[in-house]
């Protein structure tokens, strides 16, 4: 007779993650305990220490791969995107779709943050830093080029992350709304706020 597969390090990981991000959205970080999120993995508290230091660890690790993922998205966008009205409009697109699909966990990400340690915190408002530099540059040559019209480009890539970003706060699986729906509403209205011609 076989042995019983054991769960690899990187399976006994993700289980730890998914746990801690449906624990942290149930309860909010500060009302979740290690036991929590053992019990969501099916794992033994002492388990989690084996892979983690501590339940903030965890937080961090879930903001740092989820803004990494953001970071990359938004950069492929503007590769992939012809000009600068292309490169807003792929942009948009995904960066709403992005937080409709995984809204669960984009919740937890950018309404848990105040729980990270000041080094952790750090780190990820660079990456976030790092996305909103992204968005200005496109909405910048727009306006250099005429073919986006804003004010104020700062503020606006401001506005249109925070959109965005807000999805994460507001959708659920049954919103009536699939998330290619949202993305192409909000395409639309991020054109229209940057001053897109036509």
């Amino acid at each position: 007779m076989a042995a019983a597969r054991q769960p690899s390090t990187t399976d006994a990981r993700e289980r730890l993650l998914e746990a801690a991000v449906a624990s942290f959205a149930a309860r909010g970080f500060h009302g979740t305990t290690t036991r929590d999120i053992a019990a969501g993995a099916g794992m033994s508290p002492a388990a989690l220490y084996v892979h983690h230091r501590s339940k903030e660890e965890l937080l961090h690790q879930i903001a740092r791969e989820g803004h990494l993922r953001t970071l990359a998205l938004v950069e492929a966008a503007v590769a992939e995107g012809e000009g600068p009205v292309g490169q807003l409009t792929r942009l948009v697109e995904d960066f709403v779709r992005h937080h409709a699909l995984t809204h669960t966990t984009a919740r937890v990400i950018n309404y848990e943050m105040a729980a990270l340690s000041p080094e952790h915190l750090a780190e990820i408002m660079d990456l976030r830093r790092r996305i909103d530099a992204v968005v200005r540059d496109v909405i910048d040559r727009g306006v250099a080029a005429g073919v986006l019209a804003t004010a104020d480009p700062a503020m606006t890539a401001t506005a249109l992350l925070s959109l965005g970003i807000d999805v994460a706060r507001w959708y659920r699986d049954d919103a009536g709304w699939t998330p290619e729906q949202v993305a192409a509403h909000y395409r639309d209205l991020a054109l229209r706020m940057a001053g897109a011609a036509g």
